[in-house]
């Protein structure tokens, strides 16, 4: 009865975590539709956009602030007198334009600064985009490992089972002690725990991906891309000055350093003169006495000249608060300098020690597997222990866990250091952001533009086609021919989604060509 007891609480196990696996219809999803998808919809880079707005809308002010202005002004008058004089009153309407003619450089320096503004805004942007394809990247491999550590979970369970069935049977003969089927119950229950927890990481590591990729946070999803290796051969010295020029939050920080040294020149501005220039009519309008009623026109024309001879030390006060925060902004300039030094020299060092890591566990994945086939045939021969069966499929799934581990590792850190190089968008990712700045008129400008065209001009896509997970043709001849060899045993890789940018880079380093 006890055993009967065992068997069915293993059945009810088993179907607990079945139940927990997708089993849903699945979209297909590979790495780079993933990347593109994010650039087009997430929310927080439409955030970020909306600073390029905000630049542009100060950039305006400035420009506005220096130029033409027409004002109108209309007063209503009355005069009481104490004398037997009858009262007076009259109404004028006034319009004045008004123009500064010359404003000892605080207008121009005002003007510099917004366009500044506006450029760092647009390159805080881009960069956004770039940490967006980063965290897009990591999320897609951190749901690829989750699901391979499902199947090794998996596996470490349907192991457990069969040795489980194998013990009972071996004690229903006589064979083995009581002792070595409740152990082996413990370890198939332990296995199951670890089996769910991997599942529940899975989902949690897939939810991550849909809030990236902004799409609707239910749908399941297929992952089709998968990990291959791709050499990464440039120097980290080479890595690092690349960085230095190609980084465009420290080109931000740039423009912020010469925002800082306008604002000290229209501080100083103050010390000196300002000429405005003006010219309008006036009409005045009487009303009382009657005897002097009427209208009266008249034009008036004029410059003024404003020059602050002593305001108490208000004016160098400005400059002094003005020259702390270009002092601070250089310093903040150095700083990021500093910080991509370390971001990038870490990145590297992870990713040649996870490459070391992958180059190291597959042996051990290998000799695991041969050790556990060596002591579960010396049980069932009567000739081994529990515990050698134990020990050999905890060291296996370990030594597979690490293989994954060092897989996606590598990946992880290679997308980190393109990342902290700089490397820009390619061309197609470009493209897919560009979509995110349409207004819904164009977006339906373009949808019947799309239902005029001729079909042979654009190819339809079945909408339940499975993408294509290749993206070796955005690589170079010399990398497609090096990847034709590797894709004879593995999948077709996704990191070709941020490696592409990295043969660029090889090339630009090797011809002296890095671009700001």
């Amino acid at each position: 009865m006890k055993r009967r007891r065992h068997g069915k609480e293993t059945v009810l196990l088993m179907g607990a975590m079945l139940m927990g696996m997708p089993v849903a219809s699945c979209a297909d999803l590979s790495l780079q539709d993933a990347i593109d998808m994010a650039l087009e919809q997430n929310t927080s880079l439409r955030i970020t956009q909306k600073n390029e707005d905000t630049a542009q809308a100060e950039l305006d002010q400035a420009k506005i602030e220096n130029g033409l202005q027409i004002k109108g002004s209309e007063s209503l008058g009355a005069t009481m007198h104490s004398s037997s004089e009858p009262d007076s009153s009259n109404n004028t309407l006034g319009v004045t334009a008004s123009y500064p003619v010359y404003t000892s450089g605080k207008s121009e320096a005002n003007i510099d600064s917004s366009k500044l503004g506006l450029e760092a805004a647009k390159l805080s942007t881009e960069r956004s985009r770039e940490d967006l394809k980063l965290n897009v990247i990591k999320a897609y491999y951190d749901a690829l490992e989750a699901r391979r550590t499902v199947d090794v979970r998996q596996e470490t369970v349907d192991k457990y089972q069969d040795h489980y069935t194998n013990v009972q049977q071996l004690y229903s003969a006589g064979s083995k002690a009581r002792i070595d089927v409740i152990r082996s119950s413990v370890e198939l229950s332990n296995a199951a725990q670890n089996l769910i927890k991997a599942q529940n990481s899975y989902e949690v590591d897939l939810a991550a991906l849909r809030n990236y990729i902004n799409i609707d946070r239910n749908e399941p999803l297929n992952l089709t891309s998968d990990f291959s290796y791709d050499h990464f051969d440039i120097d980290m010295n080479d890595c690092i000055d690349y960085a230095y020029r190609n980084r465009k939050d420290l080109l931000v920080d740039t423009y912020k350093y010469q925002q800082e040294e306008d604002a000290l020149k229209a501080a100083k501005a103050e010390f000196g003169p300002s000429v405005t220039v003006s010219a309008g009519p006036n009409w005045t309008n009487t009303f009382k006495p009657s005897s002097k009623s009427g209208s009266d026109t008249d034009f008036s024309a004029g410059a003024t000249l404003s020059w602050d001879f002593w305001d108490n030390g208000l004016t160098r006060a400005k400059v002094r608060k003005a020259e702390v925060s270009r002092d601070i902004a250089k310093l903040n300039l150095t700083k990021d300098k500093e910080d991509i030094d370390l971001s990038v020299r870490q990145a590297y060092y992870n990713m040649r020690e996870a490459e070391k890591r992958l180059n190291s566990t597959g042996d051990a994945v290998r000799q695991a597997e041969e050790d556990y086939f060596i002591a579960r045939e010396k049980y069932r021969a009567g000739e081994g222990l529990m515990l050698d069966i134990i020990d050999a499929q905890e060291a296996l799934s370990t030594a597979r866990l690490n293989y994954i581990s060092a897989e996606y590792d590598y990946a992880r850190y290679k997308a980190t250091v393109e990342n902290a190089m700089g490397i820009e968008l390619t061309d197609h990712e470009k493209e897919a952001a560009a979509k995110m700045l349409l207004t819904p008129a164009d977006t339906a400008q373009a949808a019947v533009a799309a239902e005029t065209e001729p079909v042979l001009q654009k190819p339809v896509t079945p909408a339940n086609a499975k993408p294509d997970t290749s993206t070796k043709n955005l690589a170079s001849a010399a990398q497609k021919a090096q990847n034709a060899k590797a894709a004879q045993n593995t999948q077709p890789v996704s990191t070709n989604a941020s490696s592409v940018s990295s043969d660029q880079v090889a090339s630009d380093l090797a011809e002296g060509e890095v671009s700001q």
